[in-house]
């Protein structure tokens, strides 16, 4: 995902720079078709059951415990647009005042490639209703400990999208040390650990990069 920091003083600027913000994160900052960025889809659009979760701990601006699974969840992902890593997105249900949030991961990862290494990995929050954002601005602040990503059996032929995608399981888990917070820093959200299970969609030119990047090497 793409983040462009502007911290700017002058509150009608702020504004603005907030609203672009959660555009490009909605829309990926990418002309590319992926998951992330597309209308809203129905409440089934993530793994089928509850192969789809995600269990996150928000404290600070806000206080809540997140366990979203089954039918309330939806999730989207595939490759980072400038094809430094991958990134999947959660969104659980509406509230009783039509706010929802959506957590979006950023990981420093191969597309289709597991790992049990430290993975620097950025998160991002949106408040959809609010325009408000929370993020960790960059990639120091949290890490990803355990990443699977297992090929699932569908893929989108090439004759009806222009290119060939593959979707895959992102399961991770992971840790923050430092909180997201608002572009002007005054707001403060402390994330502690986090553990997803999501989807993302790659390209066969994700895929190839990585297998040309491994074979590549000594």
């Amino acid at each position: 995902m793409c983040i462009t920091l502007a911290l700017v003083k002058r509150p009608a600027f702020y504004a603005m720079t907030l609203v672009s913000l959660i555009a490009c994160v909605s829309t990926a900052c990418s002309p590319r078709k992926s998951r992330i960025g597309t209308a809203p889809a129905p409440s089934t659009s993530c793994l089928p059951g509850e192969r789809g979760f995600l269990r996150l701990s928000l404290r600070g601006a806000m206080d809540q415990d997140l366990n979203w699974r089954g039918a309330g969840l939806q999730c989207e992902g595939g490759a980072r647009p400038a094809g430094n890593g991958l990134r999947v997105s959660f969104a659980g249900p509406a509230d009783n005042k039509a706010l929802r949030l959506r957590i979006v991961f950023g990981i420093a990862a191969h597309p289709g490639v597991n790992a049990s290494a430290q993975l620097p990995t950025n998160v991002t929050v949106i408040v959809e209703g609010q325009s408000q954002l929370y993020a960790t601005q960059g990639d120091s602040r949290c890490q990803v400990e355990s990443l699977v990503q297992q090929a699932l059996a569908t893929a989108t032929p090439a004759s009806l999208t222009q290119t060939r995608t593959h979707a895959y399981r992102i399961a991770a888990r992971g840790y923050c040390v430092d909180p997201a917070t608002t572009l002007d820093g005054s707001g403060r959200l402390y994330i502690n650990r986090f553990d997803f299970a999501g989807v993302a969609d790659f390209e066969d030119n994700d895929l190839q990069a990585r297998s040309e990047e491994h074979a590549s090497a000594p």
